[in-house]
């Protein structure tokens, strides 16, 4: 709606400048609003109008749906509700009375901050600098020594209608006063234009700035602890992939999330620091960074040079310890009316050397969470090298973490799908059964590793599910060494992986007496040999995060039925096959589930029924190349021909979660093939 209007326009234009510079405000953090007078849609009569951005969007990526629209005299007349008694919580819901036309975006908890401004344009940021200023113990008198008169301070106080109140009062008693502090919080300004409110908060933030480079002592995060050093690049890329499975399993104890890796020099540095113990105790304290980084991290208290054990042992130490610490802290500040406790599990785990995991239910979710904690990291500098760090107290971060219009929000998000927060890895995954595997497990909201001999092709398939939640990676299953290599790139990426899709193959057909030795070899080396490497790798990685998991084989008819001219690909796929058995008569102590499907007749879309393969079974069969799919449809029951769809749709049922209980099965995916019917 009014998309057209040049205030509109305008307004996002300033939010995308001001979302795209990160010293200003993190992804989906911050607001900016416009109060343009704009035409009723049904009476065309002038309406005064807050255009303001919806809860949950990105300055940085902005659009027309992203803006909420009120008619601002409804929203102003909500003050008589409140002054009434009306609690500002049970005011939120009237929000949606007061929308102007359609509405535009659900509004946020801080529409008062820009309502009830007198300005026609408000910016609401979250710099890191003025953060810094604003969770100092002294954070009032160096707002002051920074910038005189000329912006006001507030007290912390939770988002909301009673701030924006505060904030007018405020304001209105200082006419010339055109921007305000917010304690432990972020800044806000105001202004009669938007260009006069960007240059207006651009300053600010550069004024503060430069005030802690004049002011700041040198090292704020004490000494460098010996031995808490960075480790060299390479090293550290081991260690996050070797430590990434066991630190994702203990965050997914409550949910299945997926991890982010960074070792950012920030990160680094803090962590090497003699003050980070203190101040990771301290946690976060801008909702916006608590809210996606828990009220603290999980900080690992020994040097990278203790060996892998000690550090698995100690995480595991601190990890029950966190849970144990944060369900006090909800039993300590929790009411009668207080939502259920959301899970107990970090969302940031620190590693001092190595850098940091952050995790959440999908990439974006994960990674930002990292992001607002280096914001975090940024904030306790500048407060520690002018004064020391003082976040808001536990209770308010409760008050906010657990607050009924969060929940609410909770609340309208749509069920996740059933894959959410599990990593998949499939091979031979750049076409055919492969490539449609991948494709479905994507739909059902894992990240995906496409592995493939062929890169460029994997590559290509990634791209279409989304570079932030699928990768791929070259590799030939039958080397070892590219296997691990393969599971370590998941591990670096996405913190491990929880399904396995053994698919990577190819077939040959001649008769016995015309089968080489090198045939032979080479489809052991790729279908039993590669599954067995594959397999061994994912256990491992699987075993170290202690959530069980799912091992899917892409078998074959052929693994049970005898056929012509087929026994080097005939005897490599029963060796699969029994693979599917023995595992999980193994692996079923440890959760982990393996099973397999028996795929036939797979021509249409196939990777494997190309070029020669196709012609040596069509001639096996006496029928033309082009008529080979619908000759193996016609000999099943179902007469039906099978695609690499059907295949994907098998491994989706195998791993959704809704045959928990089953394992060591072979699962004919052949349309109906008596002589393949397992007894």
């Amino acid at each position: 709606m009014t998309t057209e209007h040049p205030e509109v326009a305008a307004l996002l234009d300033r939010s995308h400048r001001l979302g795209a510079d990160r010293r200003l405000t993190n992804f989906a953090g911050g607001n900016t609003s416009a109060k343009p007078t704009l035409a009723d849609p049904v009476t065309g009569e002038p309406r005064r109008v807050l255009v303001v951005k919806g809860s949950g969007g990105d300055l940085g990526s902005l659009t027309h749906a992203g803006l909420a629209y009120l008619d601002l005299d409804r929203v102003l007349a909500l003050e008589a509700l409140h002054a009434g008694g009306t609690h500002e919580d049970d005011l939120v819901e009237l929000y949606g009375s007061c929308r102007f036309g359609d509405g535009g975006a659900v509004p946020s908890i801080d529409t008062p901050l820009h309502a009830l401004l007198d300005a026609a344009h408000v910016d609401h940021l979250h710099p890191d600098a003025v953060i810094a200023l604003a969770t100092a113990a002294d954070g009032e008198g160096l707002v002051r020594a920074c910038y005189g008169g000329a912006v006001g301070w507030l007290d912390w106080r939770r988002p909301g209608f009673e701030l924006g109140l505060a904030l007018r009062e405020l304001a209105r008693s200082h006419p010339s006063m055109r921007a305000a502090v917010l304690g432990g919080h972020g800044l806000i300004a105001w202004a009669d234009t938007g260009d006069e409110c960007e240059a207006r908060s651009l300053e600010l933030v550069r004024r503060a700035e430069e005030h802690l480079a004049a002011h700041g002592r040198a090292e704020p995060l004490g000494e460098v602890v010996a031995g808490f050093e960075p480790l060299p690049a390479a090293e550290r890329a081991d260690e996050a992939a070797s430590l990434g499975p066991v630190v994702r399993g203990l965050a997914s104890t409550d949910r299945p999330v997926v991890g982010h890796f960074s070792d950012a020099p920030v990160v680094l540095d803090f962590l090497a620091r003699s003050e980070a113990p203190r101040l990771v105790a301290l946690g976060t304290s801008c909702p916006d960074h608590f809210l996606r980084t828990k009220v603290r991290p999980l900080l690992l208290d020994l040097p990278p040079s203790a060996s892998f054990d000690q550090r698995v042992d100690r995480l595991r130490e601190l990890h029950a310890a966190y849970r144990d610490g944060y369900a006090a802290y909800y039993r300590e500040h929790a009411g009668p009316a207080s939502p259920p406790m959301r899970g107990a599990d970090p969302a940031v785990v620190l590693l001092p050397g190595v850098g940091m995991w952050s995790f959440g239910p999908d990439p974006r979710t994960a990674r930002v969470a990292g992001e607002f904690y280096v914001n975090a990291v940024n904030v306790m500098r500048g407060a520690e090298a002018v004064s020391s760090y003082a976040p808001i107290p536990d209770a308010e971060k409760f008050r906010v973490e657990y607050w009924e219009l969060e929940e609410r929000k909770l609340r309208l998000r749509p069920a996740p799908p059933v894959l959410q927060g599990r990593v998949a890895l499939v091979t031979g995954a750049g076409s055919g059964i492969g490539k449609a595997t991948a494709e479905r497990l994507a739909a059902d909201g894992a990240c995906v590793v496409l592995a493939d001999l062929d890169v460029e092709r994997a590559g290509k398939a990634a791209a279409v599910l989304g570079h932030d939640r699928a990768l791929a990676v070259a590799g030939d299953v039958s080397s070892e060494r590219d296997v691990v290599a393969m599971f370590r790139a998941a591990a670096l990426r996405f913190g491990g992986v929880d399904i396995v899709v053994n698919n990577a193959g190819f077939a040959a057909s001649a008769p016995l007496v015309d089968t080489t030795v090198a045939d032979w070899d080479r489809l052991h080396a790729v279908l039993a040999r590669g599954s067995f490497l594959v397999s061994r790798e994912a256990a491992r990685v699987m075993i170290a995060q202690g959530r069980g998991g799912d091992l899917v084989y892409v078998v074959s008819k052929n693994g049970v039925v005898a056929g012509p001219m087929n026994v080097a690909y005939g005897a490599a796929k029963a060796d699969q096959a029994h693979q599917v058995r023995l595992l999980a008569a193994e692996l079923g102590a440890h959760g982990i589930r393996v099973n397999g499907v028996n795929p036939d007749g797979v021509v249409r879309g196939s990777g494997i029924f190309t070029g020669e393969w196709l012609e040596q079974r069509a001639a096996a069969y006496d029928v033309e190349p082009d008529d080979l799919g619908r000759f193996y449809a016609s000999r099943t029951l179902l007469g039906r021909e099978v695609l690499p769809g059907h295949v994907a749709d098998a491994v989706a049922v195998l791993v959704g979660g809704e045959l928990s209980r089953t394992t060591g099965v072979l699962l004919p995916v052949d349309g109906g093939v008596a002589q393949a019917f397992l007894r």
